[in-house]
């Protein structure tokens, strides 16, 4: 079989190669990396999230209105394109995917986006045409260096909201501390 029956080129323009019968008969493993599912897609089933050799995630042009918490199973990704769907919000898990290069949101209903964003300090490319974002972060994006600046804003707001939380945290336990000490302070009382 020739080389150029062995590649086929999808939809989006992307080259695949499909092994011949020949090589699997070798036994040779398929070491694909990407996928892309299209189709109109609506949800996505758990089973993907056990993908997690996937490089590159094409889920663009599809009717996806959520992106489960699970996406942060996909490690490896470098690429997640979830451009033209239905989203609203995006998980904070997608901030896990610390190996992230390329985040395609194009083209969907996105308002806010998660402070966990900014631990993706190996995002090139952040695409967010497309959404009614607020302008405070649309005025970062569009500056220059757009992408890093965006990022570093959302990394230092997310560092305040776990700064009070942390906070909160170190009172609550002060407080137990201070009930258990008060309890034996009246207990020891007692016995002088």
């Amino acid at each position: 079989m020739s080389r150029n029956k062995d590649k086929h080129e999808g939809a989006s323009g992307r080259t695949y190669h499909i092994m011949s019968e020949a090589e699997r008969a070798s036994g040779r493993r398929g070491g694909w990396t990407t996928l892309e599912v299209t189709g109109g897609v609506r949800a996505l089933a758990p089973q993907l999230f056990q993908l997690t050799h996937l490089t590159a995630l094409y889920l663009n042009d599809n009717s996806l209105q959520r992106i489960p918490p699970d996406i942060n199973q996909l490690a490896n990704l470098h690429t997640l394109d979830i451009s033209n769907n239905k989203l609203r919000s995006l998980p904070a898990e997608l901030g896990d995917l610390i190996q992230l290069r390329e985040l395609h949101l194009h083209n969907n209903y996105l308002r806010v986006l998660p402070y966990e964003l900014g631990k993706l300090f190996h995002l090139q490319l952040l695409g967010l045409q497309g959404n009614p974002l607020s302008k405070e972060m649309l005025s970062i994006y569009n500056d220059n260096n757009g992408t890093a600046k965006l990022l570093t804003y959302m990394l230092d707001n997310l560092q305040g909201k776990s700064t009070l939380f942390d906070n909160l945290t170190q009172l609550s336990i002060t407080w137990k501390i201070f009930k258990h000490l008060k309890t034996f302070l009246e207990i020891f009382r007692i016995y002088i």
